[in-house]
């Protein structure tokens, strides 16, 4: 009874977590695409079988699939949930038809429509980081050395307490917080310290070591450690407009972060165990909604996490394959270049190649999920 308790609760964990993101995405993609006078047969979150639904006065069909593994909008004239042509429904349209149809409008309408849920993913990320930017505060200690620990490659590079670290590789340090996050791509190679100690300018060469610990989840994570800890931590009172422009700041880093790391990986310099999927998800989103001793905490936690998730799945259906919404936007910018639509047979092969691609991906990374939650 005690593992169907567990299997139950980070079902639904996760069910949540996703269901709430998938619908910030797909109504992106809703939204504007009814801007433009699209017309949406169905809103769907979840796959398979209908569990609960209902249609609007538009015609639209709002439904709960079976499966909570993503979502769709399925609009006029797509064949599928993924917005492939329905080119034998496209040919026999009315031209009242075609008014209301994705595939008559222009290719800038098209491209903000697909463009919309990624966006709408990033919205969400920075509307979250900046609440809670405004409401505590951003970290405003400065990048000082407050000490140094003992047997790490700060303490063999000669770094002492009172060392102000202006920049690494030649990035500025704004605050002590800017260091270990120019640090965690870093695969334990050395980089170049730029160190003002009283009224000294010097160069410190220092090599990040591995460093294993278990975050709130109680999940082991390997991270570079140069051994240094700062003064005591203050915080520092923002306005709105500067929440804002942190929290999109915030975000942007994220994202550039996790192409970085994306790219170790395919060039071979990071393993790919690092690839986390939909198991790996599904338990962090169970870890996450049984952290806090409050229900205030566990929340606050709880939407943290949805606005770190958001930010990288907004970011991944931005990718150029097939089926994702990069992959419509390489096509459209591809038919803005040709001046004409693609060939239905490329289209057609393209969409199965890029189906094939994410099906390996997803086996790949729930087989690396697996290893590690129940092997490892």
């Amino acid at each position: 009874m005690e593992l169907l308790g567990n299997i139950f609760h980070y079902a639904w964990s996760f069910a949540l977590i996703i269901s709430v993101i998938v619908f910030v995405h797909e109504y992106g993609h809703f939204i504007v695409a009814r801007w433009f006078g699209v017309k949406i047969e169905t809103f769907s979150i979840g796959f398979g079988r209908e569990i609960l639904g209902r249609t609007d006065r538009h015609g639209t069909r709002w439904k709960i699939g079976l499966f909570p593994l993503g979502g769709y909008v399925k609009m006029s004239g797509d064949a599928s949930a993924a917005s492939t042509p329905d080119h034998q429904a496209l040919a026999t349209m009315s031209e009242e038809e075609k008014k209301g149809s994705l595939h008559h409008k222009t290719l800038w309408q098209k491209s903000l429509i697909v463009a919309a849920g990624p966006a709408a993913n990033f919205i969400l990320t920075i509307g979250v980081l900046t609440y809670f930017i405004y409401t505590v505060g951003i970290a405003s200690t400065k990048p000082i050395v407050g000490e140094v620990m003992p047997n790490t490659p700060a303490a063999s590079a000669g770094l002492k307490a009172g060392d102000r670290i202006v920049a690494i590789d030649g990035k500025q340090m704004h605050r002590f917080n800017d260091i270990p996050e120019t640090l965690i791509t870093n695969l334990y190679t050395p980089v170049e310290l730029t160190v003002l100690r009283k009224t000294k300018e010097m160069k410190l060469k220092i090599t990040p070591i591995e460093y294993a610990e278990k975050d709130m989840t109680g999940n082991v994570e390997k991270r570079p450690l140069i051994g240094i800890r700062s003064q005591k931590t203050t915080r520092e009172n923002v306005t709105m407009p500067q929440a804002i422009w942190y929290a999109t700041e915030k975000t942007y880093d994220m994202c550039v972060t996790n192409l970085h790391a994306l790219g170790q990986i395919i060039v071979g310099d990071r393993s790919a165990k690092a690839l986390t999927g939909t198991l790996g998800i599904a338990k962090l989103s169970g870890d996450i909604t049984q952290q806090g001793d409050t229900i205030h905490e566990t929340l606050m936690t709880l939407l943290w996490f949805i606005a770190i998730l958001s930010a990288g799945i907004g970011l991944v259906n931005l990718f150029p394959l097939p089926m994702l919404d990069g992959g419509h936007l390489v096509f459209y910018a591809l038919e803005a270049i040709t001046g004409k639509p693609l060939p239905e047979k490329f289209t057609e092969y393209s969409y199965r190649l890029g189906f094939t691609i994410i099906m390996m991906l997803m086996a790949f990374t729930l087989f690396n999920d697996a290893r590690k939650i129940f092997f490892s």
